[in-house]
């Protein structure tokens, strides 16, 4: 196996699962509502919706330098906003946020462990280290999102 390959499978493990600690992203929305991932069971905490739009975000953001575009994202791209309350438009932003992964894991295959070493632009971290940073990042709000879950989810028993 090649390091592209494991870093492609760490992705992998973080988005759909497999992933040692637990539950992948896609494994902890599992049957939440958009009522639920619009609920903010915390105050001044993101709700899960916006968690799912920003991990989409940086997924995306992943791809756009892998091609060659700085992808500095504003502050309504890196946290854009719910516009759209509706289940459908849940199921739309959940599959945005599994077509982002699956164009950055399609491209990340496509790479050489040659090239991991090298910025990924002028000035910006390695290759290696940005996609490592990706797929830390979608962990890490999987983390967040398993919390606000749980929350609400005890919450509705009560």
């Amino acid at each position: 196996m090649t390091e592209v390959d494991r870093i492609v499978d760490q992705l992998n493990r973080a988005v759909t699962g497999g992933a040692w600690h637990g539950a992948a992203v896609e494994e902890i929305l599992a049957g939440i509502t958009a009522e639920q991932a619009s609920t903010r069971p915390f105050n001044g905490a993101h709700n899960i919706w916006e968690i799912v739009l920003h991990i989409s975000a940086w997924l995306q953001a992943g791809s756009q330098r892998l091609a060659g575009d700085r992808a500095q994202l504003t502050d309504a791209e890196d946290w854009p906003a719910i516009t759209d309350s509706s289940e459908q438009a849940w199921k739309e932003a959940n599959a945005q946020m599994k077509q982002r992964y699956v164009a950055l894991s399609s491209a990340i295959a496509q790479l050489r462990d040659s090239s991991l070493d090298q910025p990924i632009l002028e000035d910006l971290s390695s290759v290696y280290i940005t996609l490592h940073g990706v797929v830390q990042h979608t962990l890490y709000h999987a983390g967040q999102i398993a919390i606000l879950k749980k929350a609400i989810l005890e919450r509705q028993k009560t």
